[in-house]
């Protein structure tokens, strides 16, 4: 909760590889080849290291070609997004090249489709259950999303902590949108650059595991409205975060730390729980005075009106 092209599959210039891909996976896996061949140096890897002068940073083509046991000009065509679809044996021979870590190798496999499609269509509702477990979460503040991050389901604890989700249209109903986008929102995390770094390295890994998913496409060229996204989005990082604490600046309670923990039922793989703990005494008193304040949810978002 992270350069950027619109989701028409068009390209916009920016960031370190020249060009930046949004919702074209095979130019977005030739820049994501080339991203992390040139973070790799040969020292990194046991090999000797040559007088001539590199040119470029990083290994060069010949010495991914070697190490993965495939021609050179095929990694010139694989990085120059000339339609490739490289096979699985491949792919796993690439990964091991680059050093790639287990979110990176999914995300790869994920770009040239050669793991199974996601059964079902993306969950655009709460699993029942899964809404219940949020609400008897309570006093902790938890909320229900879907691979997009849109908020599927909340508690009362969540919403004193965050924003009054109910005063929000259902498409604003998004954790990375209201990090991104809402004006009211954007001194609440205090370490909001490393929150959207994150938010998108695992925003990618969802996109690129739902291809056939329009409606994230179109979320993630609303997002290039905001320079922070660009500039994340250019760096192709890949990581899923299942836990971790966040500082936050709260309108009424002041600071506090939070550490999240995210769950992924079995049955409902699709929607993730994410749920909040204090991550010190202070910010459990800041916790049990939004728990205890009975003044309504629409006065605790300050600049926000209720909207349909």
């Amino acid at each position: 909760m992270t350069g950027m092209v619109n989701a028409t599959g068009g390209a916009r210039t920016g960031g370190r590889g020249g060009t930046v891909s949004a919702a074209n996976p095979t130019q977005e896996l030739a820049a994501f080849l080339r991203d992390r061949r040139e973070r790799l140096m040969p020292g990194d890897l046991g090999l000797p290291v040559r007088r001539q002068a590199r040119r470029t940073p990083g290994l060069r083509r010949e010495e991914v070609a070697e190490l993965a046991g495939v021609s050179t000009d095929y990694i010139v065509r694989l990085e120059q997004g000339r339609g490739l679809r490289p096979s699985a044996d491949v792919l796993e021979a690439l990964s091991q090249a680059l050093r790639l870590d287990t979110d990176e190798r999914a995300y790869l496999f994920d770009l040239a489709q050669q793991r199974p499609p996601n059964a079902g269509k993306p969950a655009t509702v709460p699993a029942p259950a899964l809404a219940m477990l949020v609400h008897d979460l309570s006093p902790l503040p938890a909320m229900l999303v879907n691979h997009r991050y849109d908020i599927l389901a909340w508690n009362r604890e969540m919403s004193r902590l965050v924003i009054d989700f109910d005063t929000l249209p259902p498409r604003h109903r998004n954790a990375m949108w209201l990090c991104l986008l809402e004006p009211s929102m954007r001194e609440f995390y205090v370490e909001r650059e490393r929150i959207i770094r994150e938010g998108i390295a695992d925003l990618r890994a969802a996109w690129a595991a739902h291809p056939e998913d329009q409606v994230l496409s179109d979320l993630i060229a609303e997002f290039t409205q905001s320079a922070e996204f660009e500039r994340a989005w250019a760096q192709h990082d890949v990581k899923v975060n299942g836990r971790g604490a966040k500082p936050l600046r709260h309108p009424i309670v002041g600071q506090l730390v939070v550490n999240y923990e995210v769950l992924m039922p079995v049955q409902d793989p699709d929607q993730r729980i994410v749920i909040y703990r204090a991550a010190d005494a202070d910010s459990q008193t800041a916790l049990d005075r939004l728990a205890a304040d009975p003044a309504p949810l629409v006065d605790r978002a300050p600049g926000l009106t209720p909207q349909s």
